[in-house]
């Protein structure tokens, strides 16, 4: 008997299309078969146990998938699905994997388990000036295992389309700082190789330079239901509203200023916020973002 187990990410356009990778090992098997029973089981919203099964096939589009899948709607960009195949059976199975607790990343819930560099990378941005931006870091940089980017700053301007000349140069200057300013972005010293591929932390040899340093805000969420959920959740890049304090990861090696710390002893004192600044964290108070 043979047993295949591959795990592999979702991205936008597998859950826009209704397909999932196919693991190399049983191509030859079953490209061959005119259909498959593809058994999808899975906990929605990461409580309910559920069990769907999709009549499928294989089609080649680059790499080769399964097809004709209905993913379940609360599924997002970057969950982790396991795909399971046996020789001696007539299906595939494949599975999602509950989170023990729901979590926000962005302002994007999230109830099983996911790759965050996926999730980085498949940023739903927006057409303002910030989001532009915020699209050339998280889609144009170098992204880590844990989901924050970096982008050496000198290349941000042919990468954002804010235009040319003075008045680019302006709306790009402006947009960055606001980032800065509200948290979502902190400039750091890196390097760059021959290639112009950034570093973070620099790295001896290579070119210095100025780094855009982004890191996914991920917190706590409610499950749906709960009286704590915020109806707006999945709403990111919200325009002209206010955005309460929180607590964002530094870049590594960066500590929070004596200023965020008397922050964040407020907010603390305020019930603004419940828990204790944890190393490698800084604190970013309540701030209108237009």
């Amino acid at each position: 008997m043979t047993k295949v187990t591959r795990r592999f990410a979702l991205w936008q356009a597998d859950l826009d299309g209704g397909v999932c990778a196919v693991p190399e090992e049983c191509v030859e098997v079953l490209r061959h078969r005119e259909r498959i029973a593809l058994v999808l089981e899975h906990r929605d919203h990461g409580l309910t146990p559920t069990r769907q099964v999709f009549e499928t096939s294989l089609s080649q589009d680059v790499e080769w998938q399964f097809g004709d899948i209905t993913w379940p709607a609360e599924l997002r960009p970057g969950v982790l699905v396991t795909v399971v195949w046996q020789s001696t059976k007539d299906e595939v199975v494949v599975r999602t994997a509950p989170l023990e607790e729901p979590m926000r990343v962005d302002g994007v819930d999230y109830f099983h388990e996911y790759d965050p560099r996926v999730v980085t990378r498949e940023f739903n941005v927006t057409t303002s000036n910030r989001g532009q931006v915020m699209h050339a870091v998280r889609k144009q940089g170098r992204v880590f295992s844990d989901g924050s980017a970096v982008l050496a700053e000198s290349g941000l301007a042919a990468l954002c389309g804010l235009g040319r000349g003075a008045r680019g140069s302006f709306l790009l200057r402006n947009a960055v700082d606001q980032l800065i300013r509200e948290g979502y972005l902190t400039r750091v010293p890196g390097s760059v190789d021959a290639a112009g591929y950034p570093t973070y932390p620099a790295v001896d040899g290579q070119k210095s330079a100025e780094m855009l340093f982004y890191a996914p805000l991920v917190e706590p969420a409610p499950y749906p239901g709960d009286p704590d959920a915020d109806p707006e959740a999945e709403g990111t890049d919200r325009r002209d509203h206010w955005v309460n304090g929180f607590v964002r990861k530094l870049p590594p090696g960066a500590q929070p200023s004596e200023k965020q710390l008397t922050l964040h002893e407020r907010a603390v004192e305020s019930e603004q916020v419940a828990s204790p600044l944890a190393p490698g964290y800084t604190f970013v108070k309540k701030h209108h973002r237009t």
